[in-house]
């Protein structure tokens, strides 16, 4: 159930930071658009989550090569919102982990999106690839067009994220945090660089719950935001899951019904309960709006039921897998890979 008074919340990000606060219901903006650099559909459904009262745009610059990035610039400028109502957030690409390219890096997001600072800043993965002097991406030679990695600077990424640090001294950016970290990297992070990151945004539904890896950023006042929150919409090359997602689960449209509310807006009530931001994305209209409408409350009981469909019914799954992709298993809790 959502805690008391949490309708219209948001959160804190880091409590011993002067950094801003963050809205539960954000707007996600990968893959809004196959081809965002020709129809501009990013802009167009950026401005309608604006326009619905969303205040959290997350994007990144691997997003369209950095197209994307644009597309969001010109929709906060076309909304007329003030820049310091929207809490804005971007990501460094795996083409620039070098500890001296990530002020660029930042910089050049900063440029796309014609902005002059960030209100978070996020390491997109915790490994890094090949680069050339443009920093594009070097590919294997076998033709499969799958990333060659830098392994050094993947297995550097403490030094990263301390070269990260700089960035909020010199304003670029209101705070630091990362995604896709699993706990063995969090706890390495760290204890390295002795930098707690204000958030870490992962893989995170009904059919891959994570708990374990929730509780432990909780407990770090590390905050939590789901990406995939619905339970699909990753790159193609790296789709894991096989079959119906959670918004085909027989429970969670038992609920909606119940709620007369879709599964969507029931997975996102039952993950914003838990104090945990959602970035959902879409370029329907309708969709943006439905996807705001989730402060109602669901039972204890209600939110029990969803938290347990992987020990009962279906077992969890995650979706984004890229061990194939990129050549080793970045989620692995055993051994902090590559190795």
């Amino acid at each position: 159930m959502m805690p008391q008074g949490k309708e219209n919340a948001v959160m804190v990000l880091g409590s011993d930071r002067s950094v801003p606060e963050i809205p539960l219901r954000g707007f996600g903006t990968f893959q809004v658009d196959s081809q965002p650099s020709s129809s501009g559909t990013v802009k167009q459904a950026v401005l309608a989550a604006l326009q619905t009262g969303y205040r959290h745009i997350d994007t990144a610059s691997a997003y369209g090569d950095g197209q994307v990035e644009k597309e969001v610039g010109l929709a906060v400028r076309a909304s007329g919102i003030p820049r310091e109502e929207i809490f804005i957030v971007t990501k460094l690409s795996n083409n620039f982990h070098k500890p001296e390219d990530v002020q660029l890096a930042l910089q050049t997001s900063l440029s796309n999106l014609r902005l002059k600072y960030v209100d978070l800043y996020l390491m997109h993965n915790a490994y890094a690839y090949v680069s050339d002097d443009q920093h594009k991406t070097v590919r294997r030679p076998d033709g499969s067009g799958k990333p060659l990695i830098d392994i050094p600077i993947s297995k550097g990424y403490p030094d990263t994220f301390k070269a990260m640090e700089s960035l909020v001294a010199s304003g670029l950016t209101k705070s630091i945090g990362v995604s896709n970290f699993n706990m063995l990297k969090l706890k390495r992070l760290i204890k390295e660089s002795g930098i707690v990151p204000a958030a870490n945004q992962i893989e995170m539904n009904p059919y891959f719950p994570q708990p374990e890896l929730v509780k432990f950023c909780q407990s770090y006042n590390i905050r939590v935001i789901a990406h995939c929150p619905l339970g699909g919409a990753v790159a193609a090359q790296v789709t894991g899951r096989k079959g119906n997602g959670p918004l085909q689960d027989h429970l969670i449209n038992y609920i909606a019904v119940n709620h007369q509310k879709t599964a969507a807006q029931v997975i996102l009530a039952w993950i914003i309960g838990q104090d945990i931001c959602v970035v959902p994305k879409s370029n329907d209209v309708k969709r943006i709006q439905e996807n705001f409408d989730v402060c109602f409350r669901l039972s204890a009981a209600e939110q029990d039921l969803i938290s347990s469909i992987t020990n009962r019914t279906q077992p969890a799954q995650r979706n984004m897998v890229s061990a194939d992709h990129i050549g080793f298993d970045t989620f692995d809790e055993d051994f902090d890979q590559p190795l």
